[in-house]
């Protein structure tokens, strides 16, 4: 994997671990995420049109989030990441990104229910514990987690440079490329 979505990918697992003990997205690292977009775009010679339309997905995920912002069903750093993560996938990938960010946000959330009710039975048992405050649901479902794992999955989903260098290879010279690919010298015509 490239070094930019390495660090895409590191940064997208700080995000969820954030998210999960703090409740805090921090702005720089969002715009970090989206700022790695434009960086693996131009390396991988992303046209500006690509661009630009990985930028309207990013903008109506955004509006999107917003409104469920409005609504009291997410934070507003979730909305910010949400934009970022679209950002990257692009309208592409945005159904298959919504359906795994989906499948891991009710995951979380189920998750976070029973660890909740686990550790309340446990600490009424041994006594009251402030490192267990973070599984309160006063405190918010981290849907930065989800947000976070449906990221990765588009941040790989992004052809590499490699691939695109390999693919515009086919498309100068296929015939070439399939002696190629047999080990063989192609014949010069």
């Amino acid at each position: 994997m490239d070094p930019v979505k390495t660090a895409a990918c590191a940064l997208l697992a700080m995000l969820a671990v954030s998210d999960l003990r703090s409740r805090r997205l921090p702005n720089a690292w969002v715009a970090g995420l989206a700022a790695l977009y434009l960086a693996e775009a131009a390396m991988s010679g992303g046209a500006w049109r690509s661009i630009a339309t990985h930028a309207a997905a990013a903008a109506l995920s955004f509006i999107l989030a917003a409104l469920l912002v409005r609504l009291g069903c997410v934070a507003g750093g979730d909305a910010k990441l949400a934009a970022a993560v679209f950002f990257w996938c692009g309208p592409t990938d945005a159904i298959p990104v919504l359906v795994i960010v989906s499948i891991c946000g009710t995951l979380v959330t189920l998750s976070m229910l029973i660890a909740h009710a686990l550790v309340r039975r446990r600490v009424s048992v041994l006594g009251a514990s402030k490192r267990v405050t973070w599984l309160s649901p006063e405190s918010g479902v981290p849907y930065g987690v989800a947000l976070a794992l449906g990221g990765i999955a588009a941040v790989l989903a992004q052809p590499s440079f490699h691939d695109r260098a390999a693919l515009a290879l086919l498309e100068l010279a296929p015939d070439r490329c399939a002696w190629l690919a047999l080990g063989l010298h192609a014949p010069l015509a």
